[in-house]
Parts: structure tokens; sequence; C-alpha cells
């Protein structure tokens, strides 16, 4: 073995798409459905906090570092549209970050990037009929919420109900001194006293064709969602798998609260996935935004057939 690999290191992929133009929107077929990936916003976080016990002489290769030792993470969210309606899953960073948050995570971009993407991709925030949040984490959670002309937190899609797996929702409001900086409870309290919020209980069919899959793992009522129509499926994956550069085993999140059960859980999932020929949906990738994937010859997956992610702003 090469002194620089590592067991379940994944290899250069000459194939990797460039990430497309800024505000650029993905639209992927599935079924009767589209898919659309919409950037939620663009950050930098350390990027040792992205690949935990992976060195970084191995993930440098893959994501390049700033001299801040930074990375570039989108926040990849997806609308869901049928016959129904749109169905939003994730919402992004949103546009009410303190100037010192905004610093640190080198936002450049005024504004609410979600909504300023939506318009781009020509839907309106009352077209949206559904939020689904697999976690309550401030780059999830963040833009369901939007400052009002009085300068108060409102849901961002007024004709929506938001999607929250209980147990998250409890974890995340109850005041955990250790919890208090992962969920800003300004992100979500204006959910609850909107009426909007709708409490799911494990795994259920959320909307025809839409299935929450608690995954555990990030944290420890996070939520995957299966996507079917017509016998076609994607997995949108969450912080399970968050790029394309987490696929082998034992490359996880610093963050995540049990990282054995994300590496449990992410070879399941993703074993399903090929399984079924599901697309799989990366929902920090700055450069691939899905994917095809496949086993290789080594135990682990492999992706294929890349949709580039939103360009970076």
């Amino acid at each position: 073995m090469n002194s620089t690999q590592v067991p379940g290191e994944p290899q250069d992929s000459p194939e990797r798409k460039a990430p497309g133009p800024a505000g650029s929107t993905p639209v992927i077929p599935l079924g009767e459905l589209e898919l659309i990936v919409v950037s939620g916003g663009v950050f930098r976080i350390d990027g040792g906090t992205m690949f935990g016990v992976v060195p970084k002489l191995l993930w440098d290769r893959k994501i390049p570092a700033d001299d801040q030792n930074r990375i570039p993470q989108q926040t990849n969210c997806l609308i869901v549209r049928s016959s129904r309606g749109c169905t939003l899953i994730d919402t992004g960073l949103g546009g009410h970050l303190s100037e010192r948050e905004q610093r640190n995570y080198g936002l450049t971009a005024p504004g609410h990037p979600l909504l300023r993407n939506l318009a781009v991709a020509g839907i309106t925030p009352e077209e949206i009929t559904t939020v689904i949040l697999t976690h309550l984490h401030f780059d999830h959670a963040g833009g369901g919420v939007v400052l009002d002309q009085e300068g108060v937190l409102q849901p961002t899609f007024p004709n929506a109900e938001y999607v929250v797996q209980r147990g998250e929702w409890m974890q995340a409001t109850a005041g955990f001194p250790e919890l208090r900086a992962a969920y800003p409870q300004q992100n979500l309290l204006p959910i609850e006293t909107s009426g909007q919020l709708r409490l799911i209980d494990q795994e259920t069919e959320i909307l025809p064709g839409l299935y929450s899959r608690v995954t555990g793992g990030h944290t420890q009522f996070h939520m995957a969602v299966v996507i079917e129509s017509q016998q076609q499926r994607a997995l949108y994956a969450a912080d399970v798998c968050p790029t394309e550069h987490h696929l082998p085993q034992l490359w996880c999140m610093a963050y995540d609260v049990d990282p054995l059960q994300t590496r449990r859980i992410k070879q399941q999932l993703l074993g399903e996935a090929v399984d079924s020929d599901s697309l799989v949906l990366f929902d920090h990738d700055p450069g691939c935004a899905a994917a095809r994937i496949v086993r290789d010859n080594r135990g682990g997956f492999t992706a294929t057939d890349r949709i580039p992610a939103p360009g970076l702003e």
C-alpha cells in the first residue's frame, strides 16, 4: 500500500465534472417527477471538520483548502416537482447570519441565497407546499425563515408545511447547552409559532412517493429521503454522505454524533442504491449534485454519470 493511502481512500476521478455556472439549476427527470437542484448558499468550512479522522494529506487532494484551512461547500437543496406542486428538501443557509458568521464562513453574496436561486429557476416561495428538513443544523434549516419588512423572522414559504422528525425537533429545541451552537432557535421557533410545523415519527411516507429514512449517525434522528416514481428511484442522502468524496465507508464528518452508525448506515443505503439503480444526491458537494454509483473492486462505491452542482457564487 502506498504510504499516503488508507483503506477506503477514494481514487482520483478523471470523469468528475466541473460545477455548473453560478445560479444554475440542474433539472433531473425521475418518472413523472422533476428533481431540481437549487443552491441554498455556498460557504467555506474547515476541511478537517468535513472529513474527521481522514488526514488532510488525503482530503486536500479532493477539495483543496484555502490559507485558513477552509474548503468550499454547496448546499444542494432539492425541489421535487409533480402535478401536485413543489416539495423542497432542505433550505440552506438563509440570509440572517451575523457579520461575524458571514466572515467566518466566507460568505460574499448578500441576501437570502435560496430565494435568489429559486427565482432563477422560476419558482416562487408561494409555490412550495411542503418543506422537508433532513435535520435542523443551520446550513439545512436556516433558509426556512426570512426577515420581513419589520426585521422579524417569519417562515420563508407561507403556504408550506414544514416536516421534521419529532426526535430531531425535540432535541433541537430542548435547550441542551451542548447543542446550543448546533441549533439556532431563530431558525426553528418561527415555524412552530406560525402553525406550519408537522412532526413525523420514524420511517413513513411523507407524501406520495417520498419516504423518510431515519439514519441516525450525523444527528440521532437525522433522516434521508427516498423518492420514487414509475419504478425510478432517487436517494437524498443528506449528511450521511454529503459529497462524492464521502462514498468510502471511513470518510465521515467530525460533526457526526455517532460516526460508527454513519459508517454502518451509509454502507447499507449505498448498497440499496446500487441494487435499485437509484440516483444519489449529494447535499454539500461543490462539484457534483448527483450521480449513479457502482460497487468497486474493494467493496466500496464509486460515482458515475455525474450531474454537476450549481456553480459557486
